[in-house]
């Protein structure tokens, strides 16, 4: 049998300075044609729970002013009733194709879902790989409110600073405090970052660990049958790295096999080279419990936007680029797939790999199921952007 592949390296340090945010992808929205968008004139009721979702989310949002007209204009729409939803769409909104900055129209789509882990309240030794809720001197700076001067109004020729956060925490040096980038995840999981205590659960596998972490949300069954549910609460403010795309370049896995069950596949034949191959993304995400009333037993987990996500269709995107609680009409393929997989969506979550104007992250739902489905999408795809009629759209 031939020796393993030499161990990756470890991601190279960080540099103690400033997380600095990156600037709004260039964007452009084209102007279309209902015509325009394939399969529109197909039901799509589907999608209608959740749009009246992020209604009652701009409801309660008065600054949301665009939104209000046409969302007050769907409480009279039948749920069942495609063509009137249809129509409401059309008379309440204009479709805008999402492009590049060089005008392409074509993005990437892939998918994720809520996982299903066997686990513990407390450590045994078959659940011995933590989830952490976040640490006390993990520090959240919003930089329109620490710095002023860079906001839009004051410096337009600085990129727009709005909703944007970075992540960090102090240290003393002589010269007195300064924010540096918080631990990255193999600090975080060797112990080197003040975590200990912080447990929420145990889980028995580091690798389904990782990617619930991707994921953001899901359930761990505990051994007296009953589901524990948790969520997302905050992360280290690492950029995400794909460990996927490493495994590609580094010549370990041909590229139609970097998908999570193809990534899982090469863990169980180098079990050994686990931890330093998960180290290699230093994005690292912390933990809330969800109580049990707030989940609900049916629902999905909640979305960026406040709500709980539908399978199929609910959507993650770069929010820089696709406003929270926007209509979306995603034109892509189902998994390994040329077979059309074209409907009307809604933008309800955001997530760290999920950057630039054609971009998009389906959601397929819970379980095992969904986990086939999710882990293997990664098509090439189209977005029109729903926006109220008469508004511009989004500076791109």
């Amino acid at each position: 049998m031939p020796a393993p592949p030499p161990s990756p390296s470890p991601a190279p340090p960080q540099p103690a300075t400033t997380p600095v945010p990156a600037q709004a992808p260039a964007a452009r929205y084209e102007k279309a044609l209902w015509s325009d968008i394939p399969d529109w004139t197909e039901p799509q009721t589907e999608a209608w729970p959740a749009w009246l979702n992020s209604c009652a989310v701009f409801r309660a949002q008065p600054k949301q002013a665009i939104w209000q007209r046409p969302c007050a204009a769907a409480a009279g729409i039948p749920s069942n009733d495609p063509v009137a939803q249809r129509r409401y769409f059309e008379a309440n909104f204009t479709p805008y194709r999402l492009l590049g900055a060089d005008g392409s129209a074509t993005g990437l789509v892939t998918g994720y879902y809520e996982p299903l882990l066997m686990g513990s309240r407390k450590r045994t030794p078959r659940f011995r790989y933590p989830l952490y809720a976040p640490p006390a001197d993990l520090v959240a700076v919003d930089l329109p409110d620490a710095l002023p001067d860079l906001r839009p109004d004051a410096r337009p020729d600085q990129p727009d600073m709005k909703d944007r956060r970075v992540r960090g925490r102090v240290v003393r040096t002589p010269q007195g405090s300064k924010l540096v980038p918080y631990y990255p995840r193999a600090d975080i999981v060797n112990g080197t970052a003040p975590v200990k205590g912080l447990e929420i659960a145990w889980v028995e596998d580091p690798v389904e660990l990782f990617f619930l972490q991707v994921q953001g949300s899901g359930r761990i069954r505990l051994a007296d049958g009953s589901t524990m549910r948790v969520g997302y609460a905050d992360h280290n403010g690492h950029p995400y790295r794909s460990i996927g795309r490493w495994l590609i370049d580094a010549g370990e896995i041909p590229a139609d096999q970097a998908s999570m069950q193809g990534i899982k596949a090469w863990v169980k034949r180098y079990p050994e080279r686990a931890n330093d191959l998960l180290n290699l993304n230093p994005a690292y995400v912390f933990f809330r419990e969800i109580p049990a009333a707030a989940a609900g037993r049916d629902n999905g987990p909640t979305g960026s936007l406040g709500v709980p996500l539908f399978a199929g269709r609910s959507i993650a995107v770069d929010a820089r680029v696709v406003p929270l609680g926007a209509p979306v009409f995603l034109a892509t393929s189902w998994p390994l797939s040329s077979r059309p997989l074209q409907r009307l969506v809604i933008a309800q979550d955001t997530g760290s790999a999920i950057r630039g104007p054609v971009r998009a992250d389906l959601f397929w739902g819970f379980g095992a199921d969904a986990g086939e489905q999710a882990g293997r999408m990664k098509q090439s795809g189209k977005m029109w952007m729903l926006w109220p009629a008469g508004e511009s759209p989004p500076a791109g």
